[in-house]
């Protein structure tokens, strides 16, 4: 018989994944109680308002907390199930920094009574959600861990990882196929019951850390096909060869596929996560490692490309369009628009740079603190520039009335205005 979930639900991250994964249980009937440290982020959800941009979102909120399922708290409050979706950055040697899911654990670890489950949906490197079972061991001795038990325990691990895309994150939380990784078969099964009540998809059962790798893995994928098409724009432009043209009719062979190459690669997963892998074993993960480091190499190859057309000018102004990493959303983690913009404004000291980023009101502190930087509407920034780098494919940008660009230095590192 297939186990439904009925309990009480902490979501500890009310950020990207977490809020969404809060709202997608709220709806459905589960009480649940959002948990953050940005005392303005559970305001805002306080409120029923949406702290950042996602679309059909902000709905959810407002619906959820105005029928008393979605609270938010800064406080980790006593629940049946635990839900952890704090960032997992990487440190300057490219491993894992998993100290927001210690903290998480160490503060979830008193709230236990016994029977809860703790799921782990940060993406991290195999062997983390052991990891976190061996914490609970360790603050709470008086409860037995599915690590340390071959039969019944008293707090249940498992490992869900988000497959979701920003933009479309509500669609796809619910009609993804979901991989449900497990300490023991026990955890995975009462893991799984929770994301049945809102997912369509397939859930497929295994253990913590194939979860973890799996996870990894498709996102390794991923870099290492946008670093093949990103390495052949290099080739292309030093070739004075148009790279759009050339994938486009290599494509034309039906077992060819290759993307779209940009100015380098962002966001909170794939800019990240094959790290995860070259650091769980360094000497094996050499094609991961060399794609990584491609695609981290293009914001700078980009921003100097335009650094060298601004000598062209006596005082040229420039345009950069789009700061998020990628188009119609405010997302600004790990993008490489804002490294090539900062490196851009560095290394021209003397030039006024204009950006356009509709998503966002403020330009991020590292961006703001530059003296030589504005954030201004996107026609004004074209307008008056004679340097245009389109750096986002947003759709704002791609119906740009073309007229604006006449007489203009056009760098377009998304190809949509070929």
């Amino acid at each position: 018989m297939t186990e439904v979930f009925s309990g009480r639900v902490a979501v500890i991250g009310l950020g990207y994944i977490g809020l969404p994964t809060a709202v997608a249980l709220a709806t459905r009937g589960i009480d649940v109680v959002g948990v953050d440290v940005n005392p303005a982020t559970v305001e805002a959800v306080s409120r029923g308002q949406l702290p950042f941009v996602e679309p059909d979102l902000a709905v959810g909120v407002s619906g959820a907390v105005s029928i008393g399922r979605l609270t938010a708290t800064m406080e980790t409050p006593e629940a049946d199930a635990y839900i952890i979706a704090v960032p997992t950055p990487f440190n300057d040697d490219h491993t894992a920094d998993v100290s927001y899911i210690e903290k998480a654990v160490a503060q979830i670890a008193p709230q236990l009574r016994g029977g809860e489950i703790v799921i782990l949906e940060s993406t991290s490197p195999p062997g983390t959600s052991m990891g976190i079972s061996r914490q609970l061991a360790e603050l709470r001795p008086d409860l037995t861990l599915p690590h340390a038990s071959e039969g019944m325990a008293d707090i249940y691990v498992a490992h869900c990882p988000e497959r979701v895309l920003p933009g479309r994150v509500m669609i796809e939380m619910v009609t993804n196929d979901r991989v449900v990784g497990g300490i023991t078969r026990r955890c995975a099964e009462k893991a799984a019951a929770i994301y049945r009540v809102f997912a369509q998809g397939d859930i497929l059962l295994t253990d913590a850390a194939s979860a973890e790798m799996a996870k990894l893995t498709e996102n390794a994928y991923r870099d290492v096909n946008i670093a093949f098409a990103n390495e052949l724009s290099l080739i292309c432009e030093s070739l004075h060869l148009d790279a759009w043209e050339v994938i486009k009719m290599a494509n034309r062979h039906p077992r060819v596929n290759i993307l779209n190459p940009g100015p380098g690669v962002g966001g909170h997963c794939i800019a990240v996560d094959p790290w995860f892998i070259v650091g769980a074993a360094p000497e094996l993960s050499k094609l991961i490692r060399t794609a990584r480091e491609i695609n981290d190499h293009k914001p700078h190859h980009v921003a100097q490309q335009v650094v060298s057309k601004a000598s062209r000018f006596r005082d040229p102004t420039i345009a950069c369009l789009g700061l998020a990493f990628k188009a119609n959303i405010d997302d600004l983690r790990e993008s490489p628009a804002v490294d090539i913009v900062e490196e851009i404004a560095r290394s021209l000291p003397d030039v006024e740079i204009l950006v356009a980023e509709p998503f966002t009101t403020a330009l991020p502190q590292r961006l703001a603190v530059l003296p030589n930087l504005r954030l201004v509407p996107a026609e004004k920034a074209v307008e008056t520039s004679d340097i245009v780098a389109l750096l986002v494919d947003h759709d704002q940008f791609r119906s740009m009335n073309r007229s604006w660009l006449a007489g203009k230095v056009v760098y377009d590192t998304r190809g949509i205005w070929r």
